[in-house]
């Protein structure tokens, strides 16, 4: 068995096994040593419990969200080790793709941790056309 190949980037080690191709905007697996930071489903409202109009705006509100909730257990985007996304419709999802890697960057930076794209049925809060569940690790 191959050992997996690795890149340690700000403490953590993205896990990139021998010969598989490169994934695009995530990553197969991510090591980290640390203090753990956990979301829950975060969705696309503001302050006043407002959605965002449209998929890509909420996409954009999700994460401003979730950055919000790591800053507060001391936590940043590049600590970020696994994104689960809840998709109410995977076709738009992938129609977005560009303007949702524009937003990802915008938001989050050029970091790319492990993460899961599941469509459902339906979300709790019927207005939510996304909800993303965040883990990240703060080095010691």
């Amino acid at each position: 068995m191959r050992k997996p190949e690795a890149a340690v980037t700000g403490g953590l080690q993205v896990l990139q096994p021998s010969g598989w191709p490169q994934p695009k905007g995530y990553a197969n697996g991510v090591m980290a040593e640390g203090r753990l930071v956990v979301t829950g489903g975060v969705v696309g409202w503001d302050l006043a419990g407002q959605f965002a109009e449209g998929f890509v705006a909420q996409v954009r509100q999700t994460l401003e969200n979730i950055v919000a909730i790591l800053a507060e257990g001391g936590a940043r985007p590049d600590h970020l080790v696994r994104l689960t996304w809840y998709v109410v419709d995977m076709d738009e999802y992938v129609t977005n793709l560009k303007a949702l890697g524009k937003v990802y960057r915008d938001v989050i930076g050029t970091h790319y941790p492990s993460m899961a794209l599941v469509q459902v049925v339906r979300l709790v809060e019927a207005s939510a056309r996304v909800e993303i569940e965040a883990t990240a690790v703060v080095p010691r």
